[in-house]
């Protein structure tokens, strides 16, 4: 696994595949979070997603801004969610200042590896609930434009395609 990541948008397939399960707890695992802690922090992101980084791999990392510093799930998945919805505002580091109201299950409960190899079990509500149904989306290739509306999407076609140029841009570099 390279360790030269970086920040893929809207348009890069990388972004549309399902990823692999990581079977390795290793110093690899921990020089590819580490990584991923720098470019989230570096583009002042919630979340990010292996796949964002251009890995294919389940995992992401988050910071909600209500611990000391960033978390992050190994193999996550979803196991419940609430019926109570709620709608807020969601923005994505693949999708440079396109931000729209998603709506998402209000509480989860999630069930993933640290980077350990332990598992965990946690019930989630809030922002940080939001954050993990965001970012695990991002681990089966959907996307946060994938919960809006087909109007919605046709509204937004011309910011989609200037996004899309940013990632054919850096594609190229």
């Amino acid at each position: 696994m390279t360790m030269d990541l970086t920040l893929r948008y809207y348009g890069d397939p990388v972004l549309r595949k399902k990823t692999e399960k990581i079977e390795e707890f290793d110093d690899e695992l921990e020089r590819l979070i580490e990584k991923m802690v720098e470019i989230m922090y570096a583009e002042d992101g919630a979340g990010l997603a292996g796949p964002q980084a251009g890995v294919s791999k389940s995992l992401f990392i988050e910071d909600d801004g209500t611990r000391e510093g960033w978390k992050a799930y190994i193999n996550p998945e979803i196991i419940e969610f609430s019926d109570d919805k709620d709608i807020a505002e969601e923005g994505c580091l693949s999708f440079p200042d396109l931000f729209e109201n998603v709506e998402r299950a209000s509480s989860i409960r999630v069930r993933y590896q640290d980077p350990s190899g332990e598992e965990h079990e946690e019930d989630v509500t809030g922002y940080l609930a939001r954050i993990i149904q965001h970012e695990t989306d991002h681990l089966n290739g959907v996307l946060f434009i994938d919960h809006l509306s087909k109007l919605k999407r046709r509204l937004l076609k011309k910011r989609l395609q200037s996004i899309k140029q940013i990632a054919k841009d850096s594609m190229r570099v």
